[in-house]
């Protein structure tokens, strides 16, 4: 069955994971299992009949038998990439790409083999770093897409015709969602329920969601992305300033005592410090606060007035709104987020 195809939710569709040097094992074999579930776990585990296809899941790769995921995994792909090949949906697992991090040789061939494959009319779906392999296609050029929030500026730098929506987790590229891209590592999830509606329809992705109790991130990236202060930057009076307002964050007047201490008359010390960082300083003071503000929502049981005071904020309401904006969530939900994981295993 093609993809791009009207299809039954009996039907049988055929699924390429696309493994290259420093993929995700735990990720690549997480979408492994739970696609090949479909139609069969659910009658295993509660006996109840389920009227549904299947997924038939290879992994391929462009290397040789000795492909290496992170961590130094050994990966036995199924299939090396030929352009014969004929699939109904590809999914590119997340790729660990460290800083100053260049493809290699494997990247262009697995680019190549992309293009011929959405010739074809195949279903591209990435999750995490995989969609800056997409993007690396061009085949994102003009459109949207998500991905981890550290690879937000990496995606926008080297191919700035794409458009990048970091704080999504789940997002088309197109209305015929031939192309979707997930955001961080474990939006896998996401990914795969949507992908297990989308072929064999809700009740299928539900039952699924429940035997492998999979997670919500209905609130999208911004709660889990942290405030992480420039300092590649080369302008010193600059720098000085960002370690001072590191501990006089909750000061009053923040942004003028920073003017004063760097002795620039105050358009220039915008302009300065807004080109140093990529932030105004009212924008960077505000997510200093907000990044404290998150700490302690974690890790006391301090009330939410109390917190908005003690980084800097007479008037809670304010305070609620600004925490909204820039996290995604409101403090109280936040702190609920949060909490649950510090009491695991208490």
């Amino acid at each position: 069955m093609n993809a791009s195809k009207e299809h039954s939710v009996t039907d049988t569709v055929t699924v390429a994971l696309l493994a290259i040097p420093n993929t995700s094992a735990s990720v690549l074999y997480c979408l492994h299992d739970v696609l090949v579930s479909v139609g069969d776990m659910w009658t295993l585990v509660t006996g109840q009949q389920t009227d549904v296809g299947r997924f038939t899941v290879s992994i391929v790769s462009p290397e040789s038998q000795n492909l290496r995921c992170f961590g130094s995994v050994r990966v036995q792909p199924d299939r090396f990439l030929n352009e014969n090949d004929d699939y109904d949906l590809i999914i590119i697992p997340d790729i660990v790409m460290e800083p100053g991090f260049e493809p290699g040789p494997e990247w262009a061939t697995a680019a190549d083999w992309l293009l011929k494959m959405n010739d074809k009319g195949t279903v591209i779906t990435t999750v995490c770093t995989g969609s800056v392999l997409l993007a690396a296609t061009g085949l994102l050029n003009g459109k949207p897409c998500t991905s981890h929030w550290s690879t937000a500026k990496v995606i926008s730098s080297r191919f700035p015709e794409v458009t990048v929506l970091a704080d999504r987790i789940l997002l088309p590229a197109d209305e015929e969602h031939r192309l979707v891209t997930s955001g961080g590592s474990a939006s896998w999830e996401e990914l795969v329920l949507y992908l297990i509606k989308r072929y064999f329809g809700y009740e299928e992705a539900a039952r699924i969601c429940k035997l492998y109790l999979l997670s919500d991130r209905g609130d999208g990236q911004l709660p889990f992305t942290p405030m992480i202060p420039p300092r590649d930057h080369e302008d010193a009076v600059i720098g000085e300033c960002q370690q001072w307002i590191a501990d006089h964050y909750a000061d009053e007047n923040p942004v003028s005592r920073m003017a004063s201490r760097s002795k620039l008359n105050e358009r220039t010390f915008k302009r300065r410090f807004k080109k140093a960082t990529g932030y105004r300083p009212v924008e960077y003071v505000q997510t200093l606060r907000i990044e404290e503000a998150k700490q302690m929502l974690e890790t006391t049981g301090d009330t939410v007035e109390d917190i908005a005071l003690s980084v800097g904020y007479e008037d809670s309401a304010f305070f609620r709104r600004l925490f909204r904006r820039l996290a995604g969530i409101s403090p109280s939900k936040y702190r609920q987020k949060f909490q649950t994981i510090r009491q695991l295993g208490t």
